[in-house]
């Protein structure tokens, strides 16, 4: 992931110098070689002295960040450890559930992020948008405003997996202004939902199993579309196109019950309206015509062998 990042930022014609990369694995073998990819790229970083637990012992404790970007493991047991349960991670909010570790990930990252003008961009997996267990984090999540954007994404997009999966976006300043040479507007207590889910339409070749990739194109559309909702005269209060995004004030999100699920914001339009009813009964009727003429056939082919046999079925 970083390696990519490191990639579009010299296409952008960035300088790789000033980036610093710092990050922590649990896994021991995942841990080397994720320090010898970035050692052999040149990549400034630091890793932590050894694998350890983010949970339990946080290497980076007191950094901060003004980028994050993780794909941690989705609905992780196990992670939980009697010394967090008073943690200062999730101390304005609420311990999350031992059973299940999306919502620590979202207070461990946005612990770590700068408080003037922190971003962070991850995956987790659909079932963190509205389960009842988080219902009270993610409710303090969106009061506190640190949700920005909330993009589902296709299945079919990870060779471990078939499942839907969302991006989530987290800024500790919707308050616009200007931000890397664009003029953004505040966005205070403002959503934006995306549904990506129909992308589906480039598959990866190669592969036993089907699996999708967004092409370059569909990543900067969705790039644009979420970076006009973020600038100055965008209106969000019409922000939408249907089946694709919306922008949503948190009182329609409350009066949702706090879910950050797309499909109940984004608007779904009923593709039945534009069905010519008196030509598809036509041509239904003529499939049922045929279908009965065949079965009267039929019924009579075997009425007929039965009484060849002797055995009339009348």
């Amino acid at each position: 992931m970083f390696i990519q990042s490191a990639a579009l930022v010299k296409a952008k014609q960035g300088d790789i110098n000033r980036i610093n990369i710092y990050g922590q694995e649990k896994d021991a073998a995942t841990y080397r070689l994720a320090k010898m990819n970035l050692a052999l790229r040149g990549l400034s970083h630091n890793l932590g002295e050894t694998n350890d637990s983010s949970f339990t012992h946080d290497l980076h404790r007191g950094l901060y960040f003004n980028y994050i970007m993780a794909n941690p493991p989705f609905n992780l047991k196990g992670w939980y450890d009697d010394n967090l349960k008073n943690d200062p991670r999730w101390t304005d909010y609420r311990t999350p559930p031992e059973s299940n570790a999306n919502y620590a990930w979202i207070l461990h990252m946005l612990s770590h992020l700068k408080i003037a003008d922190g971003v962070a961009g991850f995956l987790l997996a659909n079932g963190a948008l509205n389960d009842n267990d988080t219902l009270e984090i993610r409710k303090k999540l969106i009061q506190n405003d640190k949700v920005e954007a909330i993009m589902v994404l296709p299945r079919e997009m990870f060779i471990t997996t078939d499942i839907s999966v969302t991006l989530w976006i987290l800024n500790q300043n919707k308050k616009g202004g200007s931000y890397h040479g664009r003029s953004l507007r505040n966005r205070h207590h403002e959503i934006l939902f995306m549904d990506l889910r129909t992308w589906t339409e480039n598959p990866v070749k190669g592969e036993n199993k089907k699996k999708v990739r967004l092409t370059t194109e569909q990543i900067e559309k969705a790039a644009g579309i979420y970076h006009t909702w973020q600038s100055k005269g965008t209106d969000g209060t019409k922000y939408e196109v249907p089946e694709l995004y919306r922008s949503v004030g948190i009182a329609e999100i409350e009066s949702k019950g706090w879910t950050l699920a797309p499909s109940k914001y984004i608007a779904f339009i009923d593709h039945d309206l534009d069905i010519d009813y008196e030509k598809e009964m036509a041509r239904i009727q003529a499939e049922m015509k045929e279908i009965m003429k065949q079965e009267k056939k039929s019924q009579q082919m075997l009425e007929d062998a039965f009484r060849g046999i002797g055995y009339g079925i009348d």
